[in-house]
């Protein structure tokens, strides 16, 4: 064999990036001309919306003109502006409602997408040991490890406390009174 296809066969292998048609300067003068470019649009769209909002808000609520009216006028001037109020209200409500049931729908049909896909996440479950018999009695049925449950229960006697005899509470308490009690009780203490 001869060295010429080999060397070929090793510069075939490499990947070696495009040269660029422009050097590094011109590309950053470029980037640059394009950010300013950017802004300049980003500024003038803000000053435009500025303009839509301020012409829309003029046309739906005109100012007002309270120079010159009576009492009686302004009154009923408050009246009006107030039925307005509670019909954007009315409607901005049942607008959030809108939305609100659209995002739930939303959620909903997105949680559908998901199930078909198959690409559920799963919900970290912890880690419980069974033992061998734990594995054993979920293969059996089930039905007779319940009602065997009972009779698997440890039993436990309890012992029974010795109960002091009650006696008459007013002989303990004349026995108590005198110094021949105080004795009891200190020498019942040693």
């Amino acid at each position: 064999m001869s060295e010429g296809p080999v060397r070929t066969l090793r510069h075939s292998n490499r990947k070696s990036k495009p040269k660029s048609k422009y050097p590094a300067t011109r590309r950053l003068l470029l980037k640059t001309k394009l950010l300013r470019k950017a802004e300049n649009l980003l500024t003038k769209e803000k000053e435009q919306k500025l303009i839509e909002r301020e012409s829309a808000l003029k046309e739906r609520a005109p100012p007002l003109k309270l120079s010159g009216l009576s009492v009686q006028e302004l009154q009923e001037l408050c009246k009006d502006l107030h039925q307005k109020i509670d019909v954007v209200d009315e409607a901005r409500f049942d607008l959030e409602l809108k939305v609100a049931r659209n995002e739930t729908e939303i959620q909903s049909l997105q949680q559908k997408v998901y199930e078909l896909k198959g690409k559920m996440k799963r919900p970290n479950l912890k880690r419980v040991k069974k033992t061998a018999d734990d594995k054993l009695g979920a293969l059996t049925d089930t039905k007779l490890m319940k009602a065997d449950f009972k009779a698997n229960l440890k039993t436990v006697k309890k012992e029974e406390e010795k109960k002091e005899e009650v006696t008459d509470w007013r002989k303990n308490v004349e026995a108590m009174s005198g110094m021949e009690g105080r004795k009891k009780i200190f020498n019942a203490g040693q």
